[in-house]
């Protein structure tokens, strides 16, 4: 006989199986783990953005280059974090139909 029992789970991949990747799982844009990266032309933008950044409780770094473009997009897209959609669920065919009649759904509007 020259079968291998063993008991459990078979560790084939070995340490490369570990499931999905993901590089910072749970890091908030914003956290000292994940500052954001701004650039901004003159100090007194740079102040503007500071307070920006200590009323939401943010962190982030600061470089001023009066030469390039100003760029706050992560900063922005943090503050403008956009609202989940609703949309309203379809009746199925055997539901009341949302007209108000007594009919179902499949006899009167379906």
């Amino acid at each position: 006989m020259s079968k291998f029992f063993y008991r459990g789970r078979p560790d084939i991949m070995g340490k490369h199986n570990l499931g999905n990747y993901q590089p910072k799982p749970k890091v908030k844009p914003g956290s000292a783990e994940n500052p954001l990266i701004l650039q901004v032309q003159t100090p007194e933008r740079e102040r503007e953005i500071n307070a920006i950044l200590v009323a939401n409780d943010l962190i982030a770094e600061i470089t001023i280059n009066s030469e390039a473009a100003e760029d706050i997009t992560p900063l922005d897209m943090v503050l403008n974090k956009p609202a989940p959609q609703i949309v309203e669920k379809t009746p199925q065919r055997n539901d009341p139909c949302p007209c108000g009649s007594t009919k179902k759904y499949k006899k009167c509007c379906g």
